[in-house]
């Protein structure tokens, strides 16, 4: 943890306190959620009610929060006791109850990860130990009931569970086990996916235990969530090769106990579209998307019934969950559809959409890359009739160590497709390309980071969005400002403007007195912006601020007819002034 200077301990007691709270504010610190609180919604110890729950679910949103009241005697020379409070707030949380993949496409891993992926706590309990890959399953080790008994009670006794997802439940005793365990710890939810045949056609579940499935399982569940073979098996072998057949299929399944049913259409023959029958009991409602042409589609099924275990836990409608979840898989498996792993028949998709972005071609930010810092404008390309590629090209080939890409009036499309241009150009040479200010076209983009000014997002929002691997620049003027931006997980800061500059209007420079008193100050790597050339670099090298890296120049290469000459020349004189200084 970073500590300001100003806030350092100055005895023991005062340490004994600032540690104290900083551990309290982290522990403490949490994500809102929204939940349910209309007592139809989930039923307390899943029994099949008496009379029929209401059409649609009834929701009201709202935060827990539990307060933590803390009180510390700080008393000196009669001075009062000291204390706060702190606010926990409650995370949405899933428990997961299935087997492990050890290819990590589906199961408890698949459920893992779209869980993080949308943003809610999982936690898991460990039915079966298989080993496969995307060839198929090779084994399946299963758990003894008793441990997976101890498992149950250790998550759902501590750490206030939400919803329930079921995966795997490869025997009769451990569908037992898992209904004794929902009796006594109840939940809001119970997200049924019958898993008994994985998507490669291996059995993962026996037979028997289907007969447990309909009589004990079932009942508890609020939604159930069968492909088409898994509803097939628990209607005694319906052949089901229509929307129609699901139709009916769905409401056969609800009169067995669920609350709700998703038939799952995604192997049904001769169908353009993914089809899914979603039936409450009341209402049946077809849910289709564009059929994704992948062979990427190993844990479709658990991902698809933990993202709905995820929503309800957010406090979606049981409507809203299915639907948000369905368009997760659709856009998963499309970002995936291409994605190599494995010489199997069915390979796992990315949960993360991230994959592809990190390929190992981007480029890791060190401050030595602010040496020759070069900030793209498009007015000056159209003065001299340059596209922007041009531009960034010949500055990187003239010795540009780092580019900013500046588009202030550029529509979003353009400014993507212009980023994701540059950045062609500027890996070859392993030379960083930063957005301006659009944290979104740097996401779009896959840009190695974004430059932010005062009245921008600030650093800490955007290194959450961005991820700990992009660079973040902070533009500061004052020692406060670049104390925060080393706060808030900057990884360098622009200070000025040092001198006068036409691309900024009513910019207040700082002069090279400011800019060496920031530089002395900050914690970051520093480069100096504003109305810099070849005329005055040197004397803004030359301050004697070792944490100084370089300069950032918009006019003095890019207002110019050749822009490569201009940054050669430029990149050859500060060569030359930093050699001759060392």
């Amino acid at each position: 943890m970073k500590y300001p200077p100003d806030s350092t301990p100055a005895n023991s007691a005062a340490a004994i306190f600032f540690f104290f709270f900083s551990a309290v504010s982290m522990a403490c610190s949490g994500l809102l959620f929204n939940s349910f609180v209309d007592n139809k919604c989930f039923r307390p110890c899943h029994l099949k009610p008496a009379v029929p729950y209401p059409r649609s679910l009834s929701t009201s949103r709202f935060y827990l929060t539990s307060s933590l009241r803390i009180s510390m005697s700080m008393e000196e020379n009669g001075a009062p006791t000291q204390g706060f409070e702190v606010s926990r707030k409650k995370l949405p949380h899933v428990l997961t109850v299935a087997g492990s993949d050890s290819g990590a496409g589906a199961g408890i891993q698949a459920d893992l990860k779209a869980c993080a992926a949308r943003g809610v706590y999982c936690s898991t309990v460990i039915t079966a130990v298989t080993a496969q890959n995307t060839a198929g399953v090779q084994g399946v080790n299963i758990v003894p009931d008793e441990f997976v008994a101890q498992q149950l009670r250790s998550v759902l006794s501590d750490m206030e569970v939400d919803v329930v997802k079921t995966g795997m439940l490869p025997s009769i005793e451990i569908v037992k086990v898992l209904q004794r365990s929902l009796k006594e710890f109840p939940v809001r939810a119970v997200v049924v996916d019958p898993v008994m045949v994985s998507t490669s056609g291996d059995v993962l579940a026996d037979p028997s235990i289907l007969s447990s499935f309909r009589e004990e399982l079932l009942m508890m569940a609020d939604i159930l969530t069968p492909n088409l073979k898994e509803a097939s098996n628990l209607l005694g072998g319906m052949r089901l090769e229509t929307v129609a057949d699901m139709r009916h299929a769905a409401k056969l399944l609800h009169s067995l106990g669920p609350r709700s049913v998703l038939v799952k259409g995604g192997d049904l023959p001769e169908s353009f579209d993914a089809v899914d029958v979603f039936f409450d009991g009341e209402e049946y409602h077809e849910l289709r998307s564009p059929r994704v042409k992948t062979r990427n589609t190993h844990g479709t099924g658990c991902t698809l019934a933990s993202c709905i275990a995820a929503e309800l836990a957010k406090g979606s409608s049981m409507l809203s969950a299915v639907k948000l979840a369905k368009r997760y898989v659709e856009t998963a498996l499309e970002y995936s559809k291409d994605i190599i792993l494995g010489n199997g028949a069915q390979g796992p998709f990315d949960h993360f959409l991230r994959l592809k972005h990190n390929s190992g071609t981007g480029v890791t930010f060190s401050g030595n890359d602010l040496f020759l810092y070069a900030v793209t404008d498009s007015g000056m390309n159209e003065k001299w009739g340059r596209p922007m590629e041009v531009a960034v090209k010949e500055a990187i080939e003239g010795g540009a160590t780092i580019i900013q890409l500046r588009e202030k009036n550029a529509e979003t499309r353009k400014f993507i497709e212009t980023a994701k241009a540059c950045l062609k150009i500027c890996r070859p040479y392993k030379v960083p390309l930063l957005i301006n200010d659009r944290i979104d076209v740097a996401l779009a983009s896959d840009a190695d980071g974004v430059h932010l000014g005062q009245s921008d997002t600030p650093a800490q929002v955007a290194r959450a969005l961005l991820g700990p691997e992009k660079a973040i620049g902070v533009s500061c003027k004052t020692v406060e400002q670049a104390h925060q931006a080393w706060v808030d997980g900057a990884d360098y800061i622009g200070c000025g403007g040092v001198y006068p500059t036409s691309t900024k209007a009513n910019n207040t420079t700082v002069g090279l007195d400011g800019l060496k008193t920031v530089c002395l100050a900050s914690k970051l790597p520093v480069v100096a912006i504003g109305g810099i050339n070849a005329s005055n670099a040197i004397p803004v090298l030359g301050i004697g601020a070792p944490n100084l890296k370089g300069v950032a120049v918009v006019s003095a290469v890019f207002d110019r007819s050749s822009v490569a000459t201009e940054t050669r020349n430029l990149h050859s004189m500060l060569t030359e002034a930093v050699s001759k200084a060392n």
